[in-house]
């Protein structure tokens, strides 16, 4: 057992909560040890392209299943037809200005989950399992699914304002938002890693930043729903990244629970509502 001097250095108590922190999925039983809502996620979300690639293929006169695969297969890289594919994710919810201004809002929330093609789909989906896998375990399901919710809306919304222009879908915005809360809960135990954290830290700033530069050279990539899922994913890693301490009675206590922190769970949903309507004001009005 630690002493009350011990547990004082910052570099212990980051230590204890990082391991507590990345064992915590351990100590659950069933379900609760499976990162049940990455797999839900990633299972709808394939499902849901599945289905639009397939009347996109229809639309474009594909007849039967060989020729609906083969299409689907002349477009997994390059799209041969935009505007069939454009036409059919705003069919199914695609981010488009002028539909949400006439007050279809829940296309603020759609976009996370549909896909241009079997490049897009793929490539999001392997972030997606790699990092939700971990950051599941690490926040547990209610506040993973919260974190990844709000930056997905957030990064639309900041599609919305910023490339009014353009029709939007894709989960990378929060994926981007699930960086940034990792990145914070990095910084939050940074004296656990080696090196300070900092290698971590620039290991992780360098991905950002490669990725960021990427949608930079390569059209159809919406970097400002990236920043606003990764800006927003940074904030609600300050406020519910988990970070524990022991308590008098030697027990191991999260200081930044859902059930410690719900007020900040309300007003972080209140305040994407607000975004959003500050949004539609300025660009609508």
């Amino acid at each position: 057992m630690q002493t009350d001097n011990e547990l004082s250095s910052p570099k212990l108590r980051a230590e204890i909560s990082y391991q507590a922190a990345m064992s915590r999925h351990r100590t659950l039983r069933g379900l609760g040890r499976v990162s049940w809502a990455t797999w839900v996620i990633t299972v709808v979300t394939v499902g849901i392209w599945c289905f639009t690639a397939s009347q996109v293929a229809l639309a474009s006169g594909a007849q039967g299943f060989s020729a609906i695969l083969v299409n689907i297969w002349n477009n997994a890289i390059n799209i041969q037809n935009q505007n069939t594919l454009a036409n059919v994710l705003i069919m199914y919810g695609a981010k488009e200005n002028a539909l949400i201004q006439q007050g279809q809002y829940w296309r603020f929330v759609t976009p996370i989950f549909l896909h241009a093609n079997l490049l897009h789909i793929g490539l999001n989906m392997l972030n997606f399992a790699v990092l939700g896998i971990v950051l599941e375990r690490i926040m547990g399901h209610a506040r993973f699914l919260l974190i990844y919710i709000l930056t997905g809306v957030v990064s639309i919304i900041a599609s919305f304002a910023l490339s009014p222009q353009d029709i939007s879908v894709g989960a990378s915005g929060a994926i981007f938002g699930l960086v940034g809360a990792y990145t914070i809960f990095v910084l939050m135990h940074r004296r656990a890693f080696r090196g300070g954290g900092i290698p971590s830290l620039i290991w992780i700033a360098l991905v950002i930043a490669v990725n960021l530069c990427i949608g930079l050279f390569i059209a159809d990539i919406d970097n400002y729903a990236h920043l606003g899922g990764l800006l927003s994913g940074c904030l609600l890693g300050w406020w519910f990244a988990p970070y524990y301490t022991i308590t008098p009675d030697h027990t191991l206590l999260d200081m930044q629970s859902l059930s410690r922190r719900w007020p900040l769970a309300i007003a972080a949903v209140v305040g994407t509502v607000i975004l959003a309507i500050i949004a539609l004001h300025f660009v609508g009005g």
